[in-house]
C-alpha cells in the first residue's frame, strides 16, 4: 500500500509519467529552441519556419509531441493554427522551468531571438497598415461622443477593481478593454472575427509585455469557452453591429459564472443614418428598457445603468454612450433570493 502511495502525485505536481513524457518531448534541440520562443510570443507553423529555417512537416511534428505532452498549446484562427508555451497545470509548469533554465546568451537562442523580431515586426507593419487605413473612420465616430478618456473612466469605475481570475472581452477589436483591466486581472481573453484587428491586438499587447492577455479568434455568438469559466465579460461597443444582440448578451452570460460582472457599452437610441452606410451599424442605438430585459432573460441582475451625454452644442447630432453593469445570477431558487438581497445592499 505504501508503494501504491508513494506513486500518486501530490496535487499540482506531474506524476512519474507525465514528467517523463514532458522531458522526452521537450528533450531535442529544435524543441528547445521552439520553447524558447513560444515563451516569449504566439507563432504559428509559418513563423517558425522562417525563424528556425526548418521544413512544415519537420516543424508540425515537432509542435505535435510538444502539444501531446502538454508543455504547449494551440488554437486555431481561421486556417492558421497559432501556439504558445502551456499557461495553466502542472505541464505548464515544467515548461516554463526548462525555459527559465536556458541560457539566453546562447548564440543559437540569440539568433533565434533576432529572426523572431523581424518576423514580428512584419507582421506589425501590416496591422498598422491596416489601423491607419481605418482610423479616419473611427476618429470620426468617436467625434461624435465624449471624450474616450471619460468612457473609460466610467468603464473603470463600473467594473471595479476586481481581481478577475478571467476577464473576457467579447469583440475586443483593437484589444483597449484587455489592456485597461490587465493589471487587476489573472488571465485575460479577448475574441474578434477581424484577423486583421486581432493581428493589430496582438501588436499592441505583446509590446506592453502583457503575457497573461491573449487575442484570439471567435464568434461571440459561440464562444469557445465553458459555462461559468469567467468572472467579468465586456461588450464594449459591440451590439451596434449585430443582427442579434440579445443572443450575444445570452452567451455573455452563459460563459460568466455566477456572481460575475457582465458590462455592456454601447449607444443611446439616435437617428444617424449614415453610420448604417458608412460604419456598418446595423441598429441605431439601444433603449435602456431593451439592455435590461436582454439582461434579465439571460439570468443577469441590472446593477446599475449610466449615460455619458456630449455637450450640449449647435450642429449635427452627438451620440450618447450608454453602460449597463449586469450581475450573473445563481442557478438556484435559494441562491437567488440571496444574491438579490446582496445586490440591493
Amino acid at each position: 500500500m505504501s508503494g501504491d502511495r508513494q506513486d500518486q502525485p501530490v496535487a499540482g505536481s506531474l506524476s512519474r509519467a507525465h514528467a517523463l513524457s514532458g522531458l522526452r518531448a521537450a528533450g531535442e534541440a529544435t524543441r528547445l529552441r521552439i520553447l524558447a520562443l513560444l515563451a516569449g510570443s504566439e507563432l504559428n507553423v509559418k513563423d517558425l519556419t522562417q525563424i528556425l529555417g526548418q521544413s512544415q512537416p519537420r516543424i508540425s511534428r515537432h509542435l505535435k509531441l510538444m502539444a501531446e505532452a502538454g508543455l504547449i498549446t494551440r488554437f486555431r484562427e481561421g486556417s492558421w493554427v497559432f501556439f504558445r508555451l502551456a499557461d495553466a497545470g502542472s505541464e505548464a509548469a515544467l515548461a516554463s522551468a526548462i525555459v527559465a533554465s536556458l541560457d539566453a546568451a546562447d548564440p543559437v537562442f540569440a539568433r533565434d531571438r533576432a529572426r523572431a523580431s523581424a518576423v514580428k515586426k512584419a507582421r506589425e507593419d501590416a496591422a498598422q497598415g491596416y489601423f491607419k487605413e481605418h482610423a479616419g473612420e473611427w476618429d470620426k465616430i468617436r467625434a461624435l461622443h465624449v471624450a474616450e478618456s471619460q468612457v473609460e473612466a466610467a468603464v473603470d469605475e463600473a467594473l471595479g477593481q476586481g481581481p478577475f481570475t478571467l476577464l473576457v472581452d467579447l469583440g475586443t477589436g483593437t484589444g483597449r478593454m484587455l489592456e485597461l483591466f490587465a493589471p487587476r486581472a489573472a488571465r485575460a481573453l479577448g475574441f474578434d472575427l477581424s484577423r486583421d484587428m486581432l493581428a493589430y491586438a496582438r501588436m499592441k499587447l505583446e509590446r506592453a509585455g502583457l503575457i497573461h492577455v491573449q487575442a484570439r479568434h471567435g464568434d461571440l455568438y459561440n464562444v469557445p469557452l465553458p459555462d461559468g469559466a469567467a468572472d467579468a465579460v465586456i461588450l464594449h461597443q459591440v451590439l451596434h453591429f449585430l443582427d442579434d444582440p440579445a443572443a450575444a448578451i445570452a452567451e455573455a452570460a452563459r460563459v460568466l459564472k455566477p456572481g460575475g460582472k457582465l458590462l455592456v457599452v454601447d449607444f443611446a437610441p439616435h437617428q444617424l443614418e449614415f453610420l448604417r452606410e458608412q460604419s456598418a451599424h446595423r441598429r441605431l442605438g439601444f433603449a435602456p428598457d431593451q439592455i435590461k430585459r436582454w439582461l434579465k432573460d439571460a439570468g443577469v441582475a441590472v446593477e446599475g445603468q449610466r449615460d455619458l451625454a456630449p455637450a450640449a452644442a449647435v450642429g449635427p447630432e452627438k451620440l450618447t454612450v450608454s453602460l449597463w453593469l449586469g450581475m450573473k445570477l445563481a442557478v438556484s431558487r435559494d441562491k437567488k433570493k440571496r444574491t438579490q438581497v446582496e445586490f440591493a445592499a
